[in-house]
């Protein structure tokens, strides 16, 4: 009993340190280290180390920008946040001796930071360190009123910044390629994680939710590294007419991503319907071996593409691209595959019907195993090609760059979202109170380092409560821990260059954990800043209390703020969202229903792929709304069951669609299923109706029967095996027509049966939903 009782909060405790999947960021932690070094050298050496801490807080912040993308868009980003800061600080300077003034520039300043985030993110990662700059200049280096002085201040943060942005930017001419070959990297590296976690699903198919979730997760992950490595891609080509080969060659190999992870989707398909057949345990081995050395395969392209040398293409000789595992295991498994389809034929006639949709089953899976060899094999040469510097062309055709997307204008979206029932509008005026009310707070009350208070709420307010509430808790729960770790340095260590040590090193820690935990991020870095003022002034472990106390009292006001000023509900939002996602899969559905209606049409092809891209963004943005809504208080968000439903099935209905697109490759156009048509029809106003019940707020009408248009097209299909029993009995050979409309039609009606089921079940979690 008492173990149970401290084991549930301890695992909850331990669940918000977890590490995110990834690697640590030890880059940038050396960039950060010799960005924070370099002023604090200069000072030392010119006898003035207290002047350098503005030096060192310009550096600092300017650090803290993360931009993904190319090398010139990195440099005009941090050079914007070096000028912000450095306006901040001279408009801290101008109005922090009137209590009136400084609150209403507060207000004016944080309505702006918190509305900026309209353009992007990195607008509003720029806007967030102006913020904090501001905060901090007001209560600590806006106290001498000529103007040399001011100027000076605004000289050395500048210069600070300037200097942060050529470290991090320092391999701009060495490597201009680097930032593209890092994505593409990352790109083949999820597509691994992919197969990875489809590969769980043979070794554990009773494992269904745990492993759903798993594999749901890891499509999103690929979803934002292809997303990202197209973005990054133009950004770095845009500039020039025409790429050159090593650019077509990273093309290529993003392009091709996709097509991998639809036929890994497509397998796990098939996996899921075979996983129940008796039959599979004697091919449950080779397929497992198979799919792990696929993911194996995809993780030494990954490594390889990485390793590349941004200047040159040579590759230093540490990864390889050899695939002769991947190919043995797809032999074994087509080895066994035969083995398997000679034992069948030797038994009788009514056996051989009762398992022959089994075997069209599981050469649904060596094909499409057979088929991502194939395509791992061509994007390796690529990847060689690209290692070894080759200078010849490109022997593949419909290699095109992506469109960037038009300049909108700057007017445009800031009318648009003046209006409070902008979502933007209404989180600037909330995060403009609550900055101004900590701040005139910590003026009233005296209150020693206030600023503390207003720079974690500031940090902490989400435009929603959900993400309010998660990073609150937390950076309390890492100021908390850090703030105890920092005292008991502070207390026990009395050595100066020890300490120091403690400093650096702890701050470099702080910066390569960032990307895989926030919090853990927060527990390093807290300590690093109570080490700092101990440094630069006097105050020992009261330092620590005072930063505890006042991360505590910040997230407070913000959870305040975020539930009581212009709260905008998750629950709110969510139909418009989902109804945007139903929408997105019934156009990415229709598009590949008419390729089957019409296998001829040739413009399909680049359709398809936009809408499945599409499509599976809407599905990545409703599963993101819906875990904000799980954060949000238990009276707003209501019954949760229902949306959990919705959002499980849209995606299963999703890979659905891609296994039948995936399967138009074997489509001959001779051959087509009874009813067909109707039933894809039936599913589509079914869709269009959902979704318009989303959009009015409306229960959706009942569905339409399916089971008669599934039954023809089942009678049809045990017709063509019966057919196709006799002629394995009249010994008439494999090539026959009859074994080419079961090839082409038995995946397909098993493929319309899970439509079926899943259509069933987003009606009635919609129906549920609307009650």
């Amino acid at each position: 009993m008492m173990s149970s009782k401290f084991q549930r909060p301890l695992n909850w405790l331990l669940q918000q340190f977890q590490l995110k999947p990834g690697k640590p960021a030890i880059a940038s932690s050396l960039q950060t280290l010799i960005s924070v070094l370099g002023p604090i050298g200069v000072g030392v050496l010119m006898g003035h180390p207290a002047a350098s801490a503005i030096a060192v807080m310009g550096a600092w912040l300017v650090g803290l920008v993360n931009v993904d993308g190319a090398y010139h868009q990195k440099a005009t980003a941090k050079i914007a946040a070096a000028i912000s800061i450095t306006a901040m600080l001279f408009l801290a300077n101008l109005v922090h001796d009137t209590l009136w003034l400084s609150a209403l520039t507060t207000f004016l300043v944080m309505f702006l930071a918190g509305f900026v985030g309209l353009f992007g993110q990195v607008a509003s990662s720029i806007s967030l360190i102006t913020s904090i700059m501001f905060i901090v200049a007001l209560a600590r280096f806006a106290t001498f009123p000529d103007l040399s002085t001011v100027l000076h201040q605004c000289a050395l943060c500048l210069a600070g910044g300037i200097w942060s942005t050529v470290v991090s930017l320092g391999l701009w001419v060495v490597r201009p390629y680097s930032p593209v070959i890092q994505a593409v990297a990352n790109c083949y590296g999820t597509l691994s994680q992919l197969v990875e976690s489809a590969g769980e699903r043979a070794a554990n198919p009773g494992d269904r939710p745990e492993w759903t979730t798993r594999f749901l997760q890891a499509q999103d992950n690929f979803t934002q590294a292809l997303t990202s490595a197209r973005s990054v891609w133009s950004a770095v080509w845009t500039a020039q007419r025409a790429a050159n080969l090593p650019g077509n060659q990273l093309l290529i190999l993003i392009e091709d991503a996709p097509q991998i992870a639809n036929s890994v989707v497509a397998l796990v398909e098939h996996l899921s319907i075979s996983s129940n057949h008796r039959l599979f345990q004697q091919l449950r081995r080779e397929i497992q071996q198979a799919m792990k050395q696929l993911a194996a395969a995809l993780q030494r392209m990954s490594d390889a593409v990485r390793e590349a040398d941004g200047k040159g293409f040579i590759a230093n000789g540490k990864s390889s691209v050899h695939l002769e595992d991947f190919d043995r295991a797809i032999a074994a498994l087509e080895h066994q595959r035969q083995a398997l389809r000679t034992q069948l034929n030797s038994q009788t006639l009514a056996v051989q019907a009762e398992d022959y949709a089994e075997l069209i089953s599981f050469g649904k899976i060596v094909a499409t195993l057979k088929l991502l060899a194939e395509q791992v094999h061509s994007d390796a040469e690529v990847i060689i090609a690209l290692q070894r510097g080759d200078v010849g062309t490109i022997a593949k055709a419909g290699v095109t760059r992506p469109r960037l997307p038009a300049l909108s204008s700057i007017l445009g979206p800031l009318r648009d979202n003046l209006t409070f029932h902008s979502v933007l509008f209404r989180h600037a005026l909330r995060l403009a109170l609550v900055a101004t009310i900590a701040e005139v707070l910590a003026s009233i009350l005296h209150i020693p380092r206030g600023y503390w208070i207003t720079v974690t709420a500031v940090v902490a307010l989400k435009p929603n409560y959900g993400g309010t509430s998660e990073t609150t808790l937390q950076r309390v729960l890492g100021t908390v821990l850090g703030g105890i770790i920092g005292i008991a340095i502070v207390t026990l260590i009395h050595n100066p260059w020890v300490i120091g040590a403690c400093l650096l090193l702890l701050m470099v820690t702080a910066v390569a954990v960032r990307p895989l935990s926030f919090s853990l991020f927060i527990t390093l870095l807290t300590p690093a800043i109570i080490l700092l003022l101990n440094v630069t002034s006097k105050g020992g472990w009261q330092i620590g209390v005072m930063r505890i106390a006042d991360s505590l009292a910040g997230g407070l006001l913000a959870l305040i703020g975020s539930y009581l000023l212009f709260p905008r509900w998750e629950r709110q939002q969510l139909p418009a969202q989902l109804e945007r996602t139903i929408r997105a899969n019934l156009g990415y559905f229709q598009q590949v229903i008419a390729y089957y209606l019409n296998p001829n049409q040739d413009s399909s092809a680049g359709s398809i792929a936009n809408l499945r891209r599409q499509a599976a963004l809407e599905n990545a943005n409703a599963a993101a709304a819906a875990q904000r809504l799980f954060s949000e208080p238990r009276h707003v968000r209501g019954e949760v069951e229902p949306i959990t439903t919705l959002i499980l099935y849209i995606r299963r209905f999703f890979n659905s669609v891609i296994t039948l697109a995936e399967h138009r490759r074997e489509l001959s156009g001779e051959y087509q299923c009874p009813d067909f048509k109707q039933f894809a029809d039936a599913i589509v106003q079914v869709l269009e109706n959902l979704a318009d019940a989303l959009q009015q707020g409306q229960p959706p009408r009942s569905l339409p029967a399916l089971d008669p248009y599934l039954e023809a097209i089942h009678d049809h299909i045990e017709q063509l095996h019966a057919n196709r029993v006799s002629e394995l009995a009249a010994d008439l050979g494999t090539a026959t027509p009859t074994l080419q409309a079961i090839r082409e039609r038995t995946p397909i009606s098993t493929e319309l049966d899970r439509i079926a089921q899943e259509i069933t079940s987003i009606h009635s979690a919609i129906v549920r939903l609307q009650e």
